[in-house]
């Protein structure tokens, strides 16, 4: 079929496709106002739109190699700009990052700005010339470039490597907001949702590889975005009076500074501030006192909990005891761990705080130029490996030119444009809404929507509001949001009807799954593309290579999935990591194999295992979560951000070795030659 009608066909079917999703909202809309429980609406989204992505898995299923690895390389610009921006707007994106902006302030924007700046980055020095290269996989192409001698496969080895840590860690973050959103679709625990929604996942891309995966990704985005733009234009009617979110929510900026400054000062704000301080100091005085003292706690629960059993205690409370002592800490060192982190979260909570609003605010001019610093080196590692990212660059491979690839980068920043200036809008009107709903507000009185997400996970509660002072009303220091929940419980907070709020968890359910998608199909391709058909069997059948992919491919999203059920961090952070590995490991290789005809395969080896050490090194070194110490930081840079040591450390190795070694033969220097020209 020519591509123009193949291109019109398109277009046609996803009008029709959206206009459907809109009949259908409709109609739930309807039925939840003549009485239908809501949990039945709730049901009814997931089940349509699991059904829906189930079935586009179905009907482009193949064994084709072409289809299955690049979609035929038909994609038009459009609708892999819609498919890239799908995969790219995954949990963090569409779930964790308007939380981020809640809570951190203008902080937030340095994921805004180094994730689109990295668009750029894409467009100019990576995607064209990977689409003219023509193949596969990123290490199809660095094994291609850096391939030396016949036989020679160490770079094509390690950057498959790379891919594979750099797209687990990514998915285990998309499959914990999987769980997360199906847990509060379903009412089901937390990992039973992760492995129910994985069974969706695994639908579209063990079936049909990247086609099904393409076209899946295409409804996604659209039901993405329509899931994020109506909330926050319901908000911004409600306090700006205009629909238009970015163009309104500066209106109440001034009020949301000014009503700050004012729980500032006010007694009772004080008052519960001064709690967390004197409760910060008794955890200081423990921790200084400790073997001792958590010994003695825990000889004190022990107790505590054999006089329930020996009592009159009921169930309910004696199980509440066993799971305190089951929970405490099973170590001193465990115990000077968990107190350090509560105590210092006491401190924090303890704190007036400054303007978020304010660009590296402080209290003084080092805390404020170590912020800054942090924030150019959170939007540099972003924006390096997003123009390093495996899953995202193979998009680019899918275009049936060079020019579409170019064409397709633009598509992308536009559609991902769509969400990226809504989301600091968004953050801004909840928080507006939070002020003047909630603090303030009599405890005896809380919305059902506080209760609700308190209790979908009880262990480590979304939403948390104690009395602090004990004076009935809530303070602002009393309330603690998870920032993962700010966008799911939007619908609520406003006041929404529960069609929206499942539409919200439907859209977040499609960004985590159109990541998971491609992340997953990354994986298992880079594992039989270029492990088993390029090392260990190339006369493998193009049905075994498929078949191989979709053996690893089910193998990677179990364990991934084990790992997402084990919460190891929240997904902001795991994100981070990712992009910091991906920019450490791969951009310096992937740059200059492109600009720089004399870079080698001994340089690429040294480079890409030297960004690779360093940036892993730095994090385990310095981040409280593997085991590291702050103290230990490089110029105070955070473990997020250990990209900026990992980048420079791979271009310095990558030119000295290359400069040192022997020049690259004249095949080499043909293909570089090759996929620079227009």
């Amino acid at each position: 079929m020519p591509q123009k009608r193949f291109t019109q066909r398109l277009t046609l079917y996803y009008l029709w496709y959206t206009l459907l999703f809109f009949i259908f909202l409709i109609s739930l809309a309807i039925l939840e106002k003549e009485g239908v429980p809501r949990a039945w609406i709730g049901y009814l989204f997931m089940f349509a739109t699991i059904v829906l992505y189930a079935g586009i898995g179905v009907v482009s299923r193949t064994s084709d190699i072409s289809e299955y690895y690049v979609a035929g390389r038909r994609v038009p610009a459009v609708f892999n700009g819609m498919a890239t921006a799908a995969d790219w707007m995954s949990a963090a994106s569409f779930l964790s990052l308007a939380g981020g902006l809640y809570l951190q302030g203008f902080d937030g924007l340095a994921y805004i700005i180094g994730w689109t700046g990295g668009f750029c980055l894409v467009a100019m020095l990576i995607a064209p010339y990977l689409r003219k290269f023509g193949q596969y996989t990123i290490p199809d192409f660095l094994g291609a470039r850096f391939a030396g001698a016949p036989g020679n496969n160490m770079v094509r080895i390690i950057a498959v490597f790379a891919t594979v840590f750099i797209s687990f860690i990514y998915v285990v973050a998309q499959i914990y907001g999987v769980g997360l959103i199906t847990s509060r679709f379903t009412g089901v625990d937390f990992s039973v949702g992760i492995f129910l929604g994985l069974a969706s996942i695994l639908v579209c891309s063990f079936l049909g590889g990247m086609r099904a995966v393409t076209w899946t990704q295409v409804a996604q985005y659209i039901i993405i975005i329509i899931a994020f733009l109506i909330p926050v234009a319901w908000l911004s009617v409600k306090h700006t009076n205009n629909p238009v979110a970015p163009l309104s929510y500066g209106a109440v900026l001034p009020e949301l500074v000014s009503k700050e400054k004012s729980f500032q000062s006010d007694p009772r704000e004080q008052e519960v501030r001064a709690i967390y301080r004197q409760r910060a100091d008794e955890l200081q005085k423990k921790i200084q006192q400790l073997p001792l003292s958590w010994e003695e706690d825990r000889l004190e629960l022990q107790h505590k909990l054999e006089e329930l059993k020996s009592g009159n205690a009921s169930l309910l409370e004696i199980k509440a005891a066993g799971r305190v002592l089951a929970n405490y800490p099973k170590s001193p060192q465990e115990a000077q761990s968990r107190w350090s982190d509560i105590r210092n979260n006491y401190l924090n909570k303890a704190q007036p705080g400054f303007s978020k609003y304010t660009p590296y605010a402080a209290k003084d001019k080092n805390e404020s130029d170590n912020k800054r610093n942090n924030f150019m080196a959170l939007v540099l590692c972003l924006m390096m490996g997003t123009a390093a990212l495996p899953h995202v660059l193979v998009r680019y491979y899918t275009t049936p030119t060079v020019k579409e690839s170019r064409d397709s980068v633009f598509w992308s920043l536009f559609f991902i444009m769509l969400l990226y200036i809504t989301i600091p809008a968004l953050a801004i009107l909840v928080k507006y809404d939070i002020y003047n709903s909630l603090v303030g507000s009599e405890f005896a009185k809380l919305p059902s929507w506080v209760t609700y997400w308190a209790n979908i996970d009880r262990n480590n509660p979304l939403v948390n509001i104690t009395d602090i002072n004990r004076d009935g009303i809530v303070q602002l220091a009393e309330i603690v949001l998870d920032g993962d929940i700010v966008v799911l419980a939007t619908p609520e907070i406003a006041g929404l009807p529960y069609v929206v709020s499942a539409l919200v968890a439907a859209g977040g359910l499609a960004a985590a799954l159109s990541t998971a998608d491609g992340l997953l199909l990354t994986i298992s391709n880079s594992l039989s593309h270029d492990i088993y058909y390029k090392i260990i069997d190339p006369q493998a059948s193009t049905q075994k290579r498929v078949t191989i992919s979709k053996l690893l491919l089910l193998v990677v999203a179990l364990v991934a999935a084990y790992v997402a059920s084990l919460k190891p961090a929240d997904i902001l952070s795991l994100v981070g990591a990712a992009f910091s590995v991906a920019a450490s490991a791969l951009f310096p290789a992937l740059v200059l194999g492109i600009f720089w005809k004399r870079a080698n395969r001994q340089g690429a080896i040294c480079g890409m295992i030297t960004g690779f050490v360093i940036c892993v090194f730095y994090m385990l070194y310095t981040h409280p979560l593997f085991g590291g110490n702050p103290a230990n930081q490089w110029f105070n840079i955070a473990p997020i951000s250990a990209g900026v040591f990992g980048v420079p450390a791979g271009f310095i190795t990558m030119l000295v070795v290359s400069f040192f070694t022997p020049k690259p033969d004249q095949k080499t220097l043909e293909l570089v030659d090759f996929i620079r020209q227009p």
